[in-house]
Order: structure tokens, then sequence, then C-alpha cells
């Protein structure tokens, strides 16, 4: 059964957080899709991701419908396609997951200051519970994950 992980975004942004799971996520030799819920967050998130760390690359792309998706080992999208044919796929930013077929991880990150994102996740959480084997982890005082359930 796929995985589905809830993160609960509690003291670090999506911004710093995101890029580190992405890096384990190429670490471990799978390609990403990043499911944003706006185009205009999927720029800011874009660039984020260029931008984060003096020290590091991570290679990604934006979603164009072109022949070079399939190559990016992270791939951005406002849509429901797998062009780089991704082993995981986060939702961010108000992207609400769904069952999906073909991933081996499924990754829901939410924003514990946004009431109605926390209400999302709630109503996601009881439609998915029956499809996916789900995991809670909330951020701590220190940005650390611990899992909750």
């Amino acid at each position: 059964m796929t995985d589905l992980l809830f993160y609960h975004l509690e003291t670090r942004p999506l911004e710093s957080v995101l890029p580190m799971l992405l890096e384990k996520t190429i670490e471990r030799g799978w390609r990403a899709v990043v499911e944003v819920g706006s185009a205009e967050r999927l720029e800011i998130i874009d660039s984020a991701l260029w931008t984060y760390s003096d020290d590091s690359f991570l290679p990604h792309a934006v979603a164009r419908g072109e022949e070079g998706d399939a190559i990016q080992p992270v791939l951005l999208t406002g849509g429901d396609e797998n062009p780089n044919g991704a082993a995981i796929r986060f939702f961010v930013d108000r992207a609400t997951p769904r069952q999906l077929d073909g991933y081996e991880r499924l990754v829901y990150i939410f924003n514990g200051h946004d009431p109605d994102a926390v209400t999302e996740a709630r109503e996601v959480w009881r439609t998915l519970k029956p499809v996916y084997d789900l995991t809670y982890w909330q951020q701590d005082e220190g940005g650390r994950w611990s899992k909750k359930a």
C-alpha cells in the first residue's frame, strides 16, 4: 500500500522545509513531482528552490509539457501529470491529495497557522485513510519532525 505522509508546518516555512525533503528524495534515487496549489506560488517555490542555499544545488524545473520534463529529477506543476515518472508526489500550498496510482509515497505539507489548511488536512485524512497507509508528522519548536500518528 502507498504511504501518505502528512507534514504539519509549525515553526519553519515551506520554503525551508521542501528543499530538505527533496534533497532526501534525490538521495534515495527517486524522482519527485511537486504539485502546487496556485500558479503564483509555483513561481515563488521555483525561485526558492534555486536560492535556498549557497552551497547546494537542487536540480528541478517547472513542467511545461515539453520533452525535457521527462528527465527532471524534480518537477514542479500545477496539474496532475507525472511526466518524469516520479516515485513520490508532494502536495503543497493547498494542493489537495487524492487517490492516485503509480507512486511509492505521497507527501502532503500544510501550514499549521492557516485554519483553513488545517481543516482541509483533517478532511483529507478522513477521506484517504481507507486508501493509504497514513502517518502524521509535526514540527517541534526546533523545527525537527516528530511522528504523532
